[in-house]
């Protein structure tokens, strides 16, 4: 398949879920940035694993947990080729958020201390934020915030200016959840690195877009959740050098990630299990691998330039709706459109599609910090994935129509 033969409407057949409508309305569904839709190929593995398949992996000394293991260990072997790390360096983890957590309790704890300095931006998740207060409270570091500007571009001279000897870690998003802001990634993480800093990239937004390599991006640590790329829920990877992670200790202790136990004693797995403790999320780690199967038949730069040609005619369209402001206009965005609206509050915007079957996100999207630079509660966001049309904007600004006349 190439760019010139993109055909969004099979692609929409492989989503069952577009088959059902909304409040007698057809489903318009502009919330994978919160959460992606599922193609019936995941679906399907997903169902043939519990099905026909399942058992508990790894030291199972029956045919069925032979199978399972030699299968979730293949897609653990998918993912890591799909990223261009080895599997050492990928660990199984329940999303992002519990990635970051991992780094934060194990590298952080034993690399961080008063005097240090971390860096984020402005534009962080919460998951990317809260984590390193928990540490800076129990280690006294301090946490420096690289800002942006009123369009949200990440301002690299600013963040420059706050790289240092001190700085040890710089933790940043990839994508921004709540603007669409494509970051100056590789830069970014080559000038920390100039200053001897280890760094951690949020890629939750950037994996349904694009195709990432942690090799050439140079990136120390690289987290991302299976749900946001079309897989299921409460599965994720955490990419780590393989070096940092030898080198770090478990946070989370418990079976599978060890090699012996005594009352005396313990020694840890191999890389990756040893930051693997507890029956894994096999059936989830085997559908985030089919959905990583799903996206590269399609082709990684056929969606981004479908998606690219979704976000260019979003931008121009949205503009026709009289009040409404957008809140993200960086020069390098993804497909996110989050705006506020003179007559309505975001939460009003969002009840109001719904009646006409379109799901748009509303609120501050765990990112408190970016509502309070650009002094808004919340905003109203649309955010596009492989499935989505221009028919879709279409409805979208017909509806923002109907609030207008609504709070007229």
């Amino acid at each position: 398949m190439t760019s010139h033969n993109y055909n969004v409407e099979a692609v929409r057949e492989d989503f069952p879920i577009f088959k059902r409508e909304i409040h007698g309305k057809p489903l318009t569904f502009l919330d994978t940035a919160a959460s992606a839709q599922k193609p019936q190929a995941v679906i399907d593995v997903i169902k043939g694993c519990y099905s026909n398949e399942y058992a508990n992996i790894h030291r199972g000394a029956y045919q069925l947990s032979a199978e399972l293991t030699t299968k979730y260990e293949a897609a653990r072997d998918n993912v890591s080729g799909h990223i261009n790390a080895s599997t050492e360096e990928t660990i199984f983890v329940r999303g992002a958020t519990e990635g970051i957590n991992l780094v934060a309790q194990s590298w952080g704890r034993d690399n961080l201390s008063e005097g240090d300095e971390i860096i984020l931006s402005h534009m962080e998740h919460h998951s990317n934020i809260v984590p390193w207060q928990i540490l800076r409270d129990q280690k006294g570091f301090d946490i420096k915030v690289s800002p942006i500007d009123e369009n949200g571009n990440f301002l690299m001279e600013e963040y420059e200016k706050l790289l240092s000897e001190k700085t040890k870690l710089v933790a940043i998003t990839h994508i921004s959840n709540a603007l669409g802001t494509i970051t100056p990634i590789k830069e970014i993480i080559k000038m920390a690195h100039d200053v001897g800093a280890v760094v951690l990239v949020d890629g939750c937004q950037a994996m349904p877009h694009m195709q990432v390599d942690v090799k050439e991006l140079d990136a120390d640590f690289y987290v991302f959740s299976g749900h946001k790329i079309y897989g299921p829920t409460g599965v994720g990877i955490l990419y780590g050098k393989e070096e940092l992670l030898d080198a770090m200790t478990p946070y989370q202790g418990g079976g599978e990630m060890i090699r012996s136990v005594t009352f005396e004693k313990t020694t840890y797995n191999e890389l990756p299990h040893k930051f693997e403790a507890g029956t894994p999320n096999i059936v989830g780690g085997i559908g985030m691998s089919a959905a990583i199967d799903y996206m590269n038949v399609l082709g990684f730069d056929n969606i981004h330039d479908h998606e690219q040609a979704l976000l260019e005619y979003g931008l121009e369209k949205i503009k026709e709706v009289d009040g409404l402001e957008l809140r993200g206009k960086a020069d390098h965005m993804a497909g996110i459109l989050s705006f506020t609206m003179e007559s309505a509050h975001p939460h009003d915007i969002g009840t109001i599609l719904d009646q006409d079957g379109i799901a748009i996100r509303t609120g501050h999207h765990c990112a408190q910090p970016i509502m309070d630079f650009m002094d808004v509660p919340a905003t109203a966001r649309a955010s596009f994935g492989l499935y989505n049309t221009k028919e879709d904007i279409d409805r979208l600004v017909d509806g923002l129509h109907k609030v207008n006349r609504i709070f007229a």
